[in-house]
């Protein structure tokens, strides 16, 4: 279109509506220009944007909802005690124990025999086991942190000795090893 207006007309009418229509032109290519940007923006948001930023699904309140959620209830209030399973999705964890044929170390890590804050007597309630691979010339050796879980009989507080602190935070390597 910009051929046809190299050669511009004498007449000052005939160049009044070559103007408008050159004004016309650019119009209508900036509104493609700017409605080909916000298409461009749209995709690039779509493929790089966090995911949190998707589309969010419409949430309709349907009749057969309500049916669907009453029926799911008396399914379940059906189902006896026995029947139910165990949850799917328990959480296993990431790490493989230290392999067996290396020796072990026990130290058993106590928080005392009476309760701090009363004087009473704890009983054991259960352990925590933290295991290290450390490295001794020669050998390397898994030290087991034993830390018994203690309960008061009397006031029923808590107590357990804490960990030594360690190189690594949440870590398995010991100091022989690391060094």
């Amino acid at each position: 279109m910009l051929e046809a207006f190299k050669s511009l007309p004498e007449d000052p009418d005939e160049l009044r509506s070559v103007s408008a229509q050159m004004l016309q032109h650019i119009q209508s290519q900036a509104y493609q220009i700017e409605k080909l940007k916000a298409e461009l923006h749209g995709h690039r948001k779509a493929r790089f944007g966090s995911k949190s930023e998707g589309m969010d699904q419409l949430a309709l309140d349907l009749p057969e909802d309500d049916e669907i959620a009453q029926a799911a209830k008396d399914q379940h209030a059906e189902q006896s005690p026995g029947d139910e399973e165990a949850p799917t999705n328990t959480r296993q964890h990431s790490r493989k124990p230290l392999p067996d044929h290396l020796d072990r170390e026990d130290k058993v890590l106590s928080p005392g025999e009476a309760c701090t804050g009363c004087g009473g007597t704890l009983r054991q309630v259960g352990e925590d086991v933290t295991e290290e691979l450390d490295y001794i010339p020669g050998h390397f050796v898994v030290r087991r942190f034993i830390r018994p879980r203690m309960a008061c009989t009397c006031c029923e507080a808590f107590a357990q000795a804490p960990l030594p602190s360690r190189l690594i935070e949440r870590g398995r390597p010991g100091p022989g090893l690391v060094s």
